[in-house]
This record gives structure tokens, C-alpha cells and sequence, in this order.
């Protein structure tokens, strides 16, 4: 018979500083910060982009207006 194969990391838990979780965190809000604006303000071509966030809003039931 074999023996069972454990799967389980040698090291139980891995501390992170503050800073190594608030760092990733802050710049991916940032990133939809910017994302959403972008996409609100979007004056392109018969507003596209903006519309289609319009409709995907609603779609959602999320107030926008």
C-alpha cells in the first residue's frame, strides 16, 4: 500500500507587513478609479464605450442616474 501524499505547505502560515498588503490593494483601486472615470467620460465615437457601461449599470440594477 502507498503512502498518502501530502499536498500541505512545509511552512504553516506566511506573515505580511502592512505595506505588502496595502500596496497591491491601493494601486487596484486606483486602477478601477481611473477605469471608471475613464469609461464615464469617454467621448469617443457616438460614445460607445460609455454607453455600453450605461447599459451594463443597469443591467446590474445599479443606480446611475
Amino acid at each position: 500500500m502507498q503512502q498518502p501524499i501530502n499536498y500541505a505547505p512545509s511552512h504553516p502560515s506566511v506573515e505580511t507587513s502592512f505595506a505588502d498588503r496595502f500596496i497591491p490593494a491601493l494601486s487596484i483601486a486606483l486602477l478601477g478609479l481611473v477605469m471608471l472615470y475613464g469609461v464615464g467620460f469617454a467621448m469617443g465615437s457616438e460614445d460607445v464605450i460609455h454607453n455600453a457601461a450605461h447599459d451594463v449599470r443597469h443591467s446590474a440594477s445599479f443606480p446611475c442616474h
